[in-house]
């Protein structure tokens, strides 16, 4: 029960990885508070392991890339929990193509919800955690944002934004004791990843040493870590779930 007592916000929870972030919390004993503007089909799911470990789980719709709207949201979280200590900016889209053959509003969208979500939700629950002196902040990047990948301009661009953000933000807060992290995972198997064609899939497998595809459950294991004790003296660091794909 590494997070016993603990509160979190997971943006993007409803399904893939942030599903499994969420049920990895509830399974060391956090309360969840998931933001998400679809609903889960896996709530009673998270709602009975959660009962299981003496916790609770709260499902909040909002959209993460509305200013106003997503303040309220966690305005409200904050009045509920009192305190929050693990945030985690999961909540991401694709919206692949050529950069000749990208429209203006796919990449508008893309970095909205990707990156700027991440500053809109960090500044509100920055404050939050400074005051109550601790928190560790999650930021859900990408091995494109730092390698880059072909058809993937604006998803990459919002994950190395992502990666310079944490490093960004990691630097004003730590002597408050609040920790920033970003994760950087490779081919997982999710919803979104096999939306990707055929050939590209098998390009990716071809560059993991491991020859496979990551399960989401092995980037929640690391955001567990993140978010625990046991990573107390880390922070700023873009923590690679690829199978060695960067190597």
């Amino acid at each position: 029960m590494l997070l016993k007592g603990k509160n979190a916000i997971v943006t993007g929870g409803a399904r893939g990885i942030g599903k499994e972030i969420v049920m990895a919390y509830l399974a060391e004993g956090a309360s969840v508070y998931i933001i998400d503007l679809m609903d889960s089909e896996f709530l009673p799911e998270m709602e009975e392991a959660a009962k299981k470990n003496g916790c609770t789980v709260k499902f909040k719709k909002g959209d993460v890339s509305d200013e106003e709207g997503i303040t309220n949201v966690l305005k409200e979280i904050i009045e509920e929990a009192g305190t929050i200590d693990i945030l985690v900016n999961n909540a991401g889209i694709t919206r692949d193509g050529l950069l000749m053959r990208m429209a203006a509003e796919d990449w508008e969208k893309v970095l909205k919800i990707n990156l700027t979500s991440a500053f809109l939700i960090s500044k509100v629950m920055v404050r939050h955690m400074l005051k109550q002196k601790k928190g560790s902040i999650i930021n859900m990047a990408s091995v494109v944002g730092v390698g880059g990948n072909a058809g993937q301009a604006n998803y990459s661009a919002s994950k190395a934004g992502l990666i310079g953000f944490s490093r960004s933000v990691a630097k004003e807060v730590a002597s408050k004791n609040v920790r920033v992290n970003a994760i950087a995972p490779g081919y997982i198997i999710t919803d979104m990843t096999a939306k990707l064609p055929e050939q590209a899939r098998e390009a990716f497998l071809n560059v993991i040493p491991m020859n496979r595809g990551g399960e989401p459950k092995e980037v929640a294991d690391i955001a567990v870590f993140l978010a625990s004790d046991l990573s107390s003296y880390v922070t700023g660091q873009v923590i690679r779930v690829d199978g060695g794909m960067s190597i």
